[in-house]
């Protein structure tokens, strides 16, 4: 069962990414090294593979 866009949002905050806005049911984010990255879809949404995985590698780039 994949996971909802709004669990891939509480990864980002977790890790320290900042919401820097979006336009629609775009939403960027920004992490201090320079890390950006954009999640599309609603909150209630299904996360696509490729979403799960674009935020999977963010996080882990921004490391501890």
């Amino acid at each position: 069962m994949p996971r909802k866009i709004r669990e891939l949002i509480r990864d980002l905050e977790k890790a320290g990414f900042i919401a820097r806005g979006g336009k629609g049911s775009h939403r960027n984010f920004k992490y201090g090294k320079g890390i950006k990255i954009t999640i599309s879809g609603n909150a209630g949404d299904d996360a696509k593979p490729y979403q799960e995985r674009d935020v999977a590698r963010a996080v882990e780039e921004a490391g501890p």
